[in-house]
């Protein structure tokens, strides 16, 4: 087994669908062309003033392909020829509902029980449960039927073994779930003796940690493939073979609102995982595979939206092939969920399944050209990073790389995030949870820079000074408050105003004040109601859009609005 990990590359191409004859699915008419599809799509860019008349029609593809993090190119449009020089092949296993798993954080047992008794009989199928060797297991599992309900353990990494005898030792003869995991996060050959003595799983390879540092999907599945090859290694020196090792873990990756790349990150672990095995000369034993919407994705301000990319992460996860799925409560980042948070959780997933039918169709994504191309590059980024890790590398400053990137594309809201970087409420009421958040377990949310600010508002406000009337400065106005709002910084907007005057009887002293009106506005008198409001007692001026002589800073889309919020919050102090 040493050495032989990631030796060779991956699977030659294959076809992925038998030829099929042609299906007419159109009448002539309503056949379109490649060059129709950059034709018409190029009228919007120029639109939108991202292309000119003189560029070529075929300059769409480059407007809009985006880059993920991991470097890889997604076209805006799936065509045939990307499933051209494919790498890898292979399909999720899993047919069926998946595993509504809830997730029960390390507190009081009794109240803990309660929330585990409770996620049961509300429609969960398995247990996911922080837990130690001196875990009260007698209360926390006081009612739960253990030959029906699976219970995964997340223990201590120094303390599995103990963790384990603990548990076993409370379940006494019961027969388990064969679903049950003791969650050991790499080979010990003790938990692995118990877990087979007991007919359950023994051991979690949980990636999620990575991503909880900000690694990108492919640095994520390549750091599980890493961990699975060293638990295969140190399995088959025990003595297990590699169908008996395969047959005792589960796999713990994290899925985002960013529904494809959770789709295709997902397939792509199944395949390697499935290579993994080839490459010991095994016939490969099916991934298990637990999906845990993102913990870093979510928001403490305007957490309501949670359930929103919640929501569309389950439902990569369901197409993506997840055995289980665990959708954490909206207020996860607030502190313990309370019982609104964890009902909405689970319902998520009983909805897909019984009222969106998303369980039926298994691999439903399967064939598509965008998510087959993305599967592959996946795949193939992901198996580079195993690669490196196999011969020692530390991803450590290449997980920073990424979460710099995120961060910078976070900063300039090419990376939106709903409540907190568009369309923040100054106003909201955040609903109040005991405990710690995400943050306490070293969890940086993507919303953290922003957060920081919202967490410390400036008492005063900016002056909003509005050129014209509300039709002709609403746009920039708009922009202007949701910006400044987005750094906990208030606006007091004049409202309609005719001229200089105008501006001035509605203004209170404020130091700062952001102009905002349309450039015809600005043109005329942006530099008269600069100067007056400047000598009024204004310390410094704004202009919404594009940089003025008369103003000292200016906010734009695409400014880096970090950089803008603190610059004004120091003015403001």
């Amino acid at each position: 087994m040493e050495g032989t990990a990631v030796e060779g590359g991956l699977d030659e191409p294959t076809e992925l669908e038998p030829e099929q004859g042609s299906l007419e699915l159109a009448q002539a008419e309503d056949r379109h062309t490649r060059a129709d599809w950059e034709r018409e799509t190029a009228k919007v860019l120029r639109k939108a003033r991202r292309m000119t008349d003189e560029d070529d029609d075929a300059l769409v593809w480059e407007k809009l392909t985006r880059t993920t993090l991991d470097g890889i190119p997604v076209a805006p449009l799936g065509t045939p020829e990307l499933l051209e020089d494919l790498q890898t092949a292979g399909r999720p296993t899993r047919a069926g509902d998946w595993d509504v798993r809830s997730h029960v954080a390390a507190g009081p047992a009794r109240a803990a029980n309660e929330e585990i008794l409770g996620d049961l009989e509300g429609g969960v199928t398995s247990t996911w449960l922080e837990a130690g060797p001196d875990t009260d297991f007698e209360t926390l599992l006081d009612g739960v039927l253990l030959d029906l309900a699976p219970v995964v353990l997340q223990p201590p990494a120094d303390d599995a073994a103990a963790t384990a005898r603990a548990f076993l030792a409370r379940v006494g003869d019961v027969a388990l779930h064969p679903g049950t995991n003791l969650g050991a996060p790499a080979f010990d050959a003790d938990v692995a003796a118990a877990a087979r003595a007991a007919g359950v799983l023994g051991f979690v390879l949980d990636a999620t940690v990575v991503h909880d540092r900000g690694a990108s999907d492919a640095q994520e599945v390549g750091a599980a493939m890493a961990a699975a090859a060293g638990y295969l290694r140190a399995a088959t020196d025990a003595g297990l073979t590699v169908a008996e090792a395969a047959a005792l873990v589960e796999f713990r990756l994290a899925v985002t609102d960013d529904q494809f790349a959770g789709i295709a990150k997902l397939r792509a672990a199944r395949r390697l995982w499935a290579r993994l095995q080839e490459h010991c000369d095994a016939e490969p034993v099916p991934m298990r595979l637990h999906a845990v919407t993102s913990r870093p994705m979510m928001t403490r301000y305007d957490p309501w939206v949670n359930m929103l990319r919640t929501t569309v992460a389950a439902f990569a996860a369901g197409v993506g092939g997840a055995d289980a799925v665990t959708v954490l409560p909206f207020d996860s980042a607030l502190g313990r969920p309370d019982a609104l948070g964890r009902r909405n959780a689970r319902n998520t997933s009983a909805l897909l399944i019984s009222e969106a039918h998303v369980a039926r169709v298994a691999d439903p994504a399967g064939g598509s050209y965008a998510v087959e191309r993305l599967t592959d590059d996946l795949a193939v980024a992901a198996w580079a990073v195993l690669g490196r890790l196999d011969d020692g590398a530390d991803l450590t400053e290449e997980i920073a790389a990424v979460a710099r990137e995120r961060e910078e594309q976070v900063a300039t809201r090419r990376r939106p995030l709903t409540g907190v970087t568009e369309f923040p409420n100054l106003a909201e009421t955040l609903p109040e949870r005991s405990g710690d958040g995400l943050a306490a377990a070293g969890v940086r949310s993507y919303a953290a820079s922003f957060e920081a600010l919202r967490d410390d508002p400036p008492a005063e406000h900016v002056f909003l000074a509005t050129l014209g009337p509300v039709s002709a400065h609403t746009a920039r106005a708009t922009f202007a408050a949701n910006l400044l709002a987005a750094g906990g910084v208030a606006t007091d907007p004049a409202g309609a105003t005719d001229g200089v005057e105008a501006l001035l009887a509605a203004y209170a002293g404020q130091r700062v004040v952001c102009l905002a009106g349309t450039d015809a506005a600005y043109a005329e008198w942006g530099a008269a109601a600069a100067a007056a409001l400047r000598e009024a007692g204004a310390t410094r001026v704004v202009v919404a859009g594009r940089p003025a002589d008369h103003a000292d800073d200016s906010c734009a889309t695409g400014v880096d609005a970090l950089a803008f919020l603190s610059r004004t919050r120091e003015a403001l102090s």
